[in-house]
């Protein structure tokens, strides 16, 4: 049950790759990524829980194995991609699960949530924001392009898709680097350098502001449903910063928040840890 699969899934023309475990017929689980990620990050994490869950991680649109249709077909905001994954669950058969989300899939799943309250049986969030005080300096620059979006503003963000960036990204706060395997920051980078990838990505830099926007949205929904809530935070993140992981219990008292002595890519040091909260959360 903890080999993985991988396939596609056609969603209305628009190609899903996903990753597959567990038995049809156990809970079901979504595994969604973030920035500048694909369902790769979750190798290490399925085999740990795909005893217990029947396990899917899709790679969102324009992200990893998943189609990236040219920017002139597909608008990529937030919205089109959650709309996405939101057929995408329905044509795999996905009715009630739990999600796991991450940085992107935290606007993404929550999205999920607010359209369908009634299929989410359990939220997870591992450094995936839904609160201002979340957020770090870290945004600034992207909240600059927000205020104005000139080419300037749209320009610098370059920064934020280069080789030595994603690794930044991937051992910032981590305690021994060495624990970082390579192979995640080197697939990146390699989704990152295809041909209008960069485009792709600094329009979602400018469209994150529509998930800010719906931080009241997403914080009424968990107010009103209460929903199975853990977060699981990697404790160093430059960008989402442990008051955010807090700001959950203010809505969710019920709330389950851990911190882990590490960053922003917290699977990459420990998976071992976060499967087992996950298993002791998805148990009670």
């Amino acid at each position: 049950m903890s080999s993985i699969s991988y396939g596609h899934a056609d969603v209305d023309g628009f190609k899903v790759f996903y990753r597959e475990a567990g038995r049809a017929g156990a809970p079901k689980l979504l595994l969604l990524h973030g920035f500048p990620s694909s369902s790769h990050m979750f190798r290490d994490l399925i085999p740990k829980l795909a005893d217990r869950s029947h396990i899917v991680a899709p790679d969102l649109p324009g992200f990893g194995q998943s189609d990236m249709p040219p920017r002139d077909r597909f608008a990529y905001t937030f919205d089109n991609i959650a709309s996405v994954i939101d057929r995408f669950t329905e044509v795999i058969g996905f009715d009630r699960f739990a999600v796991y989300v991450f940085d992107y899939g935290a606007p993404t799943g929550f999205r999920l949530a607010l359209k369908h309250p009634e299929r989410i049986t359990a939220l997870i969030s591992q450094n995936g924001n839904a609160y201002e005080e979340g957020l770090s300096d870290g945004w600034n620059p992207i909240r600059a392009y927000w205020q104005e979006p000139s080419s300037a503003n749209r320009e610098a963000l370059r920064a934020m898709l280069t080789h030595e960036t994603t690794v930044w990204q991937y051992t910032h706060g981590v305690r021994d680097t060495a624990a970082v395997s390579p192979d995640g920051y080197s697939l990146d980078d390699f989704y990152l350098s295809r041909p209008g990838a960069d485009e792709i990505q600094l329009d979602l830099f400018g469209d994150y502001r529509s998930n800010v926007a719906l931080y009241p949205s997403f914080q009424q929904y968990f107010r009103t449903h209460q929903p199975r809530f853990l977060a699981v935070w990697g404790k160093n993140d430059p960008f989402f910063l442990p008051p955010g992981a807090e700001a959950f219990k203010r809505d969710i008292p019920g709330a389950d928040v851990r911190f882990f002595d590490t960053g922003h890519f917290a699977l990459e040091t420990h998976a071992d840890e976060i499967a087992a909260a996950i298993a002791d959360f998805l148990n009670r």
